[in-house]
């Protein structure tokens, strides 16, 4: 229910949490290396979360990383490596949610889709990317198939 994709150097690319995950209280999925953070918080009913604010604290962001969530559909993810090598690929459902943290990602939307996009500001267009040629149909390896 949750999955840790790797490339072939053991480098963490991505971080999948199925819909079906769940566990009480917080769990954190990320390690306080990462930019980005991702938690489940589950609480009974009447759990009161205190009221804060947050501090201004200087942080160093190296990679852009996203958090998509499927609100509805599905999206297959293709992972690549730094150096643009196709690895493998997974197909995300209507609740799952990843955590894209470093390396190349291409997507197919395989239904209508609707889906989240959270990631690090100020977006700025072309320069936040580099675009290149994905795999043919052909190449597609989906983990389990």
């Amino acid at each position: 229910m949750i999955e840790y994709i790797y490339d072939l150097k053991n480098e963490l690319l991505s971080i999948i949490v199925s819909h079906k995950f769940s566990k009480p209280g917080i769990h954190f999925f990320t390690d306080n290396s990462l930019s980005q953070q991702l938690a489940l918080m589950q609480h009974p009913k009447g759990k009161i979360i205190d009221p804060h604010i947050h501090n201004p604290v200087a942080r160093e962001v190296h990679y852009t990383q996203e958090v998509l969530l499927i609100r509805k559909g599905r999206l297959r993810v293709d992972f690549y490596d730094e150096s643009r090598q196709y690895l493998q690929s997974r197909v995300l459902e209507t609740g799952d949610i990843i955590l894209l943290i470093k390396g190349g990602h291409g997507f197919e939307a395989l239904e209508e889709l609707e889906m989240f996009e959270v990631k690090q500001g100020p977006y700025t267009g072309d320069q936040d990317k580099t675009k290149f040629i994905g795999i043919s149909p052909e190449q597609i390896k989906i983990h389990g198939d």
